[in-house]
C-alpha cells in the first residue's frame, strides 16, 4: 500500500503529538467535566468544550499543514506558530488542572442546591490567583522567546507593556478582585448561604458562586440569577439568614395590626391554634419544639401591633414558610371572628362623620 510522501516527514514527537490531541478530542467531554466546577452551567461548559476541541484541532492542522505543505526547515515561522499555539494550549490546560487540585486540597465540601460540591475558600482563591499569574508569566515569556525576542530589552519591553496595561485598567478589576478575597476570607458569606441584600430593591437569594470579579445569587422570589460585583456587594448591608445567632435557628416575625376590641387572651388562643395546626399538618418548616411567642410591639390610635415570633432552620424554604404561617393565621382568624383589618378605624371614622353632620345641622 502506497502512502503519500509527506507522511514520512512526521517525526516521532509530531506523531505522538497528533495522537495525543486526537485522544484529547475523543475524551474531551468527560475530561472537562472532571476538571470543571460541579455547578458550572451547561452553556459555560459547552463553551469550554468547544474551545478545548478547537485548540486540539488547530494543533493537529498546524502539524499536518507544516509537513504536507511547507517544509519546516525553510519556513521556520510555521514551527514558531505551532510552538506558540502549543504553549498557550498547555498553559490553559495546566491552569485548569492546577485550579482543580487546589480546590480539592484547600476547598470546602458543602451542599449547594441539594448536591455536594467543593466550594472556594480564601486559600483556594489566593493560590489559584498566584498559580494563574505564574503560569501567565511563564507562557508570556515562552511566547516572547518563540517569536524571536531574544534580547532582554525586547522581552522586557513586551512584559512591561502588559504591566502598563494592567496598571491602567486596575480600577476596573482590582476592587472586585480584592472584594472577592475579603468576602471569602471573612467567611460571613459562603456558597450555599441564603442572604438578604437591599441594592435599591429587597433581594433574598442563595449565594451560588463567589467568582473573581462578581458574586452570583439565585433569587428565591423570582427564581433567576443575579450578578453583583464583589466591590458593590461589600458596600451593602448583608443579612446572612443561614448564620444563626442561636441553636434555635432563624427567628422570624409576623406583625398583625388588630383592633382594641380583641383581647390579649384571644390573640394567644389564635396563635396557639395556628401553630398546633401547622404542627399537625407537618409540611411547614417551623421549629415546633420551640413555642411561638406573642408580643405587643406597638399601640396606635386605632390598632395594636401584635408580633408573632417563631423559629425555622430550613432557610431554603423561608419564603414558603412565611406564606404558610401567614395564610394559616388569616384563615384561623376568620374562623374565630378576629378581625385583622382593624375595624375600629372604620367605626371611629363613621362616628366622626356623624358628629360633623350633627354639628353642621345645629349650626344651620
Amino acid at each position: 500500500m502506497m502512502y503519500p510522501s509527506w507522511l514520512h516527514n512526521f517525526s516521532v514527537a509530531e506523531s505522538l503529538l497528533i495522537a495525543a490531541n486526537l485522544l484529547l478530542i475523543a475524551f474531551s467531554r468527560p475530561l472537562l467535566r472532571a476538571l470543571s466546577r460541579s455547578g458550572t452551567s451547561d452553556e459555560a461548559f459547552s463553551g469550554k468544550l468547544h474551545f478545548f476541541r478547537a485548540a486540539n484541532v488547530l494543533v493537529v492542522l498546524l502539524v499536518v499543514f507544516a509537513n504536507a505543505v511547507l517544509p519546516v526547515a525553510s519556513h521556520s515561522w510555521m514551527a514558531r506558530l505551532l510552538g506558540a499555539v502549543l504553549v498557550a494550549f498547555l498553559g490553559y490546560l495546566t491552569a485548569h488542572v492546577a485550579n482543580y487540585l487546589i480546590k480539592r486540597r484547600f476547598g470546602r465540601l458543602r451542599e449547594v442546591d441539594g448536591s455536594q460540591t467543593w466550594t472556594e475558600t480564601y486559600n483556594v482563591r489566593v493560590l489559584s490567583l498566584l498559580s494563574s499569574v505564574l503560569l501567565f508569566v511563564m507562557v508570556l515569556i515562552a511566547e516572547v522567546r518563540i517569536f524571536g525576542f531574544d534580547s532582554l530589552l525586547e522581552a522586557g519591553g513586551v512584559i512591561g507593556f502588559v504591566g502598563v496595561m494592567l496598571a491602567l485598567t486596575q480600577g476596573a478589576w482590582a476592587p472586585d478582585m480584592i472584594g472577592g478575597l475579603v468576602i471569602l476570607n471573612s467567611r460571613l458569606v459562603e456558597e450555599g448561604d441564603v442572604i438578604e441584600v437591599n441594592p435599591g430593591e429587597r433581594i433574598i437569594g442563595t449565594v451560588y458562586k463567589t467568582k473573581i470579579f462578581h458574586t452570583e445569587l439565585l433569587n428565591l422570589v423570582n427564581n433567576h440569577r443575579i450578578m453583583i460585583g464583589n466591590a458593590a456587594l461589600r458596600r451593602m448591608t448583608i443579612h446572612n439568614l443561614s448564620k444563626f445567632a442561636s441553636a434555635r435557628g432563624l427567628r422570624e416575625a409576623i406583625v398583625l395590626k388588630v383592633g382594641y376590641d380583641t383581647t390579649e387572651g384571644e390573640m394567644r388562643e389564635l396563635v396557639h391554634a395556628v401553630f398546633e395546626r401547622l404542627a399537625s399538618e407537618g409540611d411547614c418548616a417551623v421549629e415546633h419544639k420551640y413555642p411561638a411567642e406573642l408580643r405587643a410591639t406597638d399601640a396606635g390610635d386605632f390598632a395594636v401591633a401584635w408580633t408573632v415570633f417563631y423559629y425555622t432552620k430550613d432557610i431554603r424554604r423561608l419564603l414558603a414558610t412565611r406564606q404558610s404561617v401567614l395564610a394559616t393565621i388569616i384563615e384561623e382568624a376568620r374562623m374565630r371572628g378576629v378581625g385583622l383589618s382593624t375595624p375600629s378605624l372604620h367605626v371611629v371614622e363613621a362616628a366622626h362623620g356623624a358628629h360633623a353632620r350633627d354639628g353642621a345641622r345645629d349650626a344651620g
